[in-house]
């Protein structure tokens, strides 16, 4: 296909030359063939703008990660003055660059407690599949060559790697990849309004749901099982937030058969529940991190695993039974990448970014909150900055669409006539999650929009007789 074979657009146009040359991620190819890209231009603070000038608030903060908004002068700086001085440098074999090993130690210090080392990808898909590697490494260098399940829960998303997708919890990013590989375990997810029985309170939910991974890892063998990994919120299987006592009941179970804790923070890491992480939110206790998408502002790539004394040291006493570390990415502790991130860093702690999420999180959690008493909302969810209003036919039995009437997409797509962009994600969830620079002005202007969308959204489901 060549650019001038597209109908609909004009010959060597921008959205013809997309169509003709570039896949692109997580799309349905024929409908994009059909209807073209929505190609955005620049971007200010909270504002993005298409070829066409037209504006939107960048809801979603892109993918869940410019946490400081578009054209942030200081990180365009950092990347420029390091590419000057040095462009690029490898990790493997024992090189290194200083502006890597700063990362590596700033990233330490605001850490939580127990985190002592890092090791750089270049992703949060990347992060998760080495974290695999380093399961099945550590119990390979104590002897425990049978103990490599890694427990994940139904709506995570880990990421898309082939080891990732494993990890992951949603059918869509499975469909037609042959994944999940052997080895990857589901629980059920920890979402209180969907997953509570009747009569059934948070605490009592939770206990079931860790009374459930109990019983999966009696049942498969504790011997077998390696780890356990858990967004503390869950992010593209719809902005869930645990039930009351989840995590502490939860923890219990895998110190109980000596199981890794692995905490997914890419989504939630760096100010975004309202601690620098939401494993100090929900008082985790993990063996090892994943984070990512904020630690850059989505600037340049980069993501990371902070990983406890302990596993650093049996993963240096490998060397012993295997050689070297034998893994690694051509880019991981990119100078610019870690750069960036460093001044990333360096702004959240300047600006207060934390205590400015803290200080607008309510004016954030009540204008959800409003969408409560729409009849088209069954429940409303979040923490911090991010959060989901999940719709449904039938609110008081909890009822769902069919998901071939595309309820959520269908708002989305209103939402972005009215210039919001927001995220449509599994049982017709819609997600919110706004940089954290987000004013209570700009707030409302988006729940304005989001509301808007969703009358809309009402009338239609009304019109096509799905309620």
């Amino acid at each position: 296909m060549t650019s001038s074979n597209i109908t609909g657009f004009a010959p060597n146009s921008a959205a013809a030359r997309d169509i003709a040359y570039y896949l692109h991620p997580y799309t349905n190819i024929k409908a994009h063939e059909e209807n073209g890209p929505l190609i955005i231009n620049r971007g200010k603070g909270i504002y993005i703008y298409d070829d066409q000038g037209k504006e939107y608030i960048e809801g979603m903060a892109g993918l869940w990660c410019t946490s400081l908004g578009y054209g942030e002068e200081r990180l365009a700086k950092a990347a420029y003055d390091q590419l000057l001085q040095m462009s690029y440098t490898q990790g493997f074999t024992h090189r290194s660059n200083e502006t890597a090993i700063n990362l590596a130690e700033k990233l330490i210090s605001i850490a939580p407690d127990g985190m002592n080392k890092v090791f750089f990808t270049n992703s949060g898909s990347e992060a998760n599949d080495t974290q695999i590697k380093i399961v099945w490494y550590y119990n390979n260098t104590l002897g425990r060559p049978e103990k490599k399940k890694i427990i994940g829960r139904r709506k995570a998303y880990h990421g898309i790697t082939l080891a990732a997708s494993s990890l992951t919890g949603v059918e869509y990013a499975q469909k037609g990849f042959d994944v999940p590989l052997e080895r990857f375990l589901h629980v059920s997810p920890a979402h209180y309004w969907r997953e509570g029985k009747e009569g059934e309170s948070e605490e009592d939910c939770a206990s079931r749901l860790a009374q459930e991974l109990d019983e999966m890892i009696i049942n498969e063998g504790p011997e077998t099982v390696a780890a356990f990994i858990a967004e503390p919120v869950m992010g593209a299987g719809g902005a869930i937030p645990p039930p009351k006592t989840y995590f502490s009941k939860i923890q219990k179970v895998l110190k109980k058969h000596d199981v890794l804790f692995i905490a997914d923070e890419v989504i939630t890491g760096f100010g975004r529940t309202g601690n620098m992480f939401a494993t100090e939110t929900y008082d985790l206790k993990p063996d090892l991190i994943s984070v990512a998408k904020a630690l850059s502002s989505a600037y340049l790539p980069i993501g990371a695993v902070m990983m406890s004394e302990e596993i650093y040291n049996v993963l240096r006493d490998g060397g012993d039974k295997f050689g070297m570390w034998n893994t690694g990415y051509t880019y991981s502790g990119h100078p610019a990448s870690a750069a960036v991130a460093l001044e990333t860093l360096k702004i959240y702690e300047e600006r207060d970014t934390v205590g400015h999420v803290r200080s607008i999180m309510p004016t954030f959690l009540s204008g959800l909150k409003s969408f409560v008493d729409h009849p088209l909302v069954g429940e409303v969810r979040g923490v911090g900055l991010v959060g989901a209003i999940e719709l449904s036919p039938d609110k008081k039995n909890k009822g769902t669409f069919d998901p071939s009437a595309k309820v959520a997409p269908y708002m989305v797509a209103r939402a972005n006539h009215y210039g919001l962009i927001l995220r449509a994600t599994p049982s017709d969830s819609v997600a919110f999650c706004p940089p954290l620079i987000i004013s209570k002005e700009e707030i409302g202007k988006v729940m304005e929009r989001a509301n808007q969308a969703l009358d809309d959204t009402w009338q239609y489901v009304k019109k096509e007789g799905l309620v």
